[in-house]
């Protein structure tokens, strides 16, 4: 069967990681992705390591499965052109900052005015409604003002962004959410709509409880490292040879390990016999597992623990990621050829339907490399005037 979302065409103006996230998910679904490029320098993110044979990994790795045409749209026929493209297009995407399409005519209320139908989906660091317009944002600034670099490192170290870019992986997955949506409002009704992510709404959204439990009790979360803030033990621990996580969230769970690392006697230790007790004694709790822990290889703990039900999991480095017989039985890590870069693995979509899957189909594309195809197929172009557009620098 045909992807999920053949038949859609995007225009994607987005850039560097959070939009392209977007687009790279609605791409491995089928969708048709026109990224466009500015001519002869390209998205940013082509310039961003690693390189293999002097193409940039990091993008080949975001942009799959899209086509790539160059057009300036500061330029009046760059404009024409892509107006023309949104006449003929589903969605439009981009994450520039706010203002920045109206300040080159190409506001959502003028796509709107030229198809009806149009999607026009955008990501900033603030949204386009906002208190504070023009403000640039970053992921490490979504991350700060949203909240979760102040809960995240150690209790007695400094607030530390998360390792991923997760402000723009979330913020890029929403807007997914967010077009499906309104794909689904304009098969019903034949309207388009806007949708307006913000990078820093995106961040707040995905604190968990940091929010309720500040608003019922009145206390601030702290950064607490690897445990969790009202669940114990819930965190990371060393063993001989390395590190693994427990997840015991229930007494159930408490039982069953206790008897598992040969301590009963916790189960009847009034500072643990329920959660909350152990929240609150989780000091004196940790070095108790440990001193068991740090005598056992990360192996031997994952066999005691699995065997006997609680939730354990090694901390995997990349390497082991790559590797992992798990993730090639899910066919997470795919090879791509790429033209000039040769085979480059990197990840494949985590969503995984059973009658129509998506998955990665072709890597990046070189810059400009559909702008002949899109310019004659879709809207007409002889090669005499590609030429000449090229001659002009619009594409």
């Amino acid at each position: 069967m045909d992807k999920p979302l053949k038949g859609i065409r995007v225009l994607d103006l987005g850039h560097v990681l959070a939009m392209p996230t977007c687009t790279m998910q609605l791409a491995d679904l089928g969708a048709e992705v026109i990224k466009i490029e500015r001519p002869g320098i390209g998205d940013d993110s082509r310039y961003f390591g690693p390189f293999k044979n002097k193409e940039s990994a990091y993008f080949i790795s975001i942009n799959r499965n899209k086509k790539s045409i160059t057009l300036d749209l500061k330029k009046d026929q760059g404009k024409k052109i892509f107006k023309d493209l949104v006449k003929i297009s589903d969605v439009v995407t981009e994450n520039y900052r706010p203002n920045t399409m109206q300040k080159l005519g190409l506001s959502y209320e003028t796509l709107k005015a030229i198809n009806p139908q149009i999607i026009y989906a955008s990501i900033c660091g603030f949204g386009h409604k906002t208190v504070y317009p023009g403000r640039p944002g970053y992921d490490v600034i979504a991350q700060a003002t949203g909240g979760i670099i102040a809960i995240t490192g150690q209790a007695d170290g400094p607030p530390t962004r998360v390792g991923s870019s997760i402000g723009d992986i979330f913020s890029g997955s929403f807007a997914t959410i967010g077009i499906l949506a309104a794909l689904r409002v304009k098969e019903k009704t034949g309207l388009g709509q806007q949708v307006d992510i913000a990078m820093m709404d995106a961040v707040v959204s995905v604190l968990e409880n940091a929010v309720v439990r500040y608003t019922v009790t009145g206390e601030i979360p702290q950064r607490t490292g690897s445990a969790h803030p009202s669940i114990a033990p819930f965190d990371v621990f060393e063993a001989q040879d390395g590190w693994f996580v427990i997840g015991v969230g229930n007494d159930m769970l408490w039982e069953r390990f206790c008897k598992a690392i040969n301590k009963t006697d916790l189960l009847n230790d009034s500072r643990f016999t329920t959660n909350p007790k152990r929240s609150e004694n989780y000091k004196e709790l940790k070095p108790i597992i440990t001193e068991w822990s740090k005598e056992k290889t990360v192996e031997e703990i994952l066999n005691i623990l699995i065997n006997a039900g609680v939730p354990v999991g090694e901390v995997n480095t990349i390497d082991k990621i790559v590797d992992d017989p798990n993730i090639k039985l899910r066919e997470m890590i795919v090879e791509v050829e790429h033209p000039l870069a040769g085979k480059v693995k990197i990840t494949d979509t985590p969503i995984k339907l059973s009658l129509t899957p998506g998955k990665v189909e072709k890597a990046s594309p070189l810059l400009g490399e559909h702008t002949e195809e899109i310019l004659n197929k879709l809207l007409g172009f002889s090669k005499e005037e590609i030429k000449s557009l090229k001659k002009e620098g619009v594409v």
